[in-house]
């Protein structure tokens, strides 16, 4: 027996309408509007239109007012975006830019996030760059104060953040713990990214030691969501070249994250 390929299973139309019903709802103000106002929206009949909106209702995520007969959105929907944070949001805007960047600078890049006391490598083109020494990154963690990412983070973060990480870095007792102790190095190191906009790892992390990286911050809404790096080779690539060459580029890349940020958060 033959099995089917993703690109040979048929659209449920029956949902995409039900979704659509229920996306065509939460743009009106305040998650409510008719039926009328809805079909007009979906460009569907009205009776398609009511019979969704009652199966919705039915499964809890729409709810009918009866003193206008309008439709409202009900409380059971934000259990569809409850397990979808700002990690999964800043990812699904970044990996189309990731692939851009790629193109651009040949070296792979990674989007991290914050994970406790590390970044977690949660998007990768490492898999597709032809100068790539790693293949399985997603899911790896990376520290902090040695990172390029790590330190992006820290030196772009709220200082009442920073101080927080700091105390756990301290309390865990590894390899970050003499240096978060020294608060004249972890000074050094914050005035440095903010003055140069980046942070870079000149082969400071002694697992990785043959592997340098430059990092930028996102940002939105005043908030660190992650860091965007390209990494690369040391014998291969100066300090200086890598500044040079790919601090430019990750920077547009970083500015169109932002904007797409942007963009979604209006619901554009």
């Amino acid at each position: 027996m033959r099995m089917l390929t993703g690109a040979e299973y048929r659209h449920v139309h029956g949902l995409e309408r039900g979704l659509s019903v229920l996306a065509a709802l939460n743009r009106f103000q305040n998650g409510r509007a008719t039926t009328r106002e809805l079909s007009e929206y979906t460009n569907l009949h009205r009776t398609t239109v009511r019979r969704l909106l009652e199966t919705l209702i039915a499964q809890g995520y729409v709810r009918r007012s009866e003193s206008d007969d309008s439709y409202r959105l009900n409380l059971k929907v934000r259990e569809l975006s409850e397990g979808f944070t700002d990690d999964e949001w800043v990812a699904c805007v970044a990996t189309p830019v990731l692939g851009e960047l790629l193109r651009t600078v040949v070296w792979p890049s990674d989007l991290t996030t914050l994970d406790g006391t590390a970044m977690i490598i949660r998007e990768t083109t490492h898999r597709f760059s032809r100068l790539s020494f790693h293949r399985a990154m997603v899911g790896r963690r990376m520290p902090l104060l040695y990172s390029a990412s790590g330190r992006a983070y820290l030196g772009f973060c709220s200082d009442e953040e920073r101080a927080q990480l700091l105390q756990l870095l301290v309390a865990a007792k590894d390899e970050q713990s003499e240096l978060a102790r020294n608060p004249a190095l972890i000074t050094q190191l914050v005035s440095r990214v903010r003055a140069d906009g980046y942070g870079l790892n000149d082969g400071d992390w002694k697992p990785e030691a043959k592997v340098g990286a430059v990092a930028m911050p996102i940002r939105h809404d005043e908030k660190v969501l992650g860091c965007l790096n390209v990494v690369y080779l040391r014998s291969a690539v100066s300090t200086g070249q890598a500044i040079e060459q790919f601090i430019p580029a990750l920077r547009r890349a970083v500015e169109r994250i932002e904007t797409g940020l942007k963009n979604h958060a209006a619901g554009a």
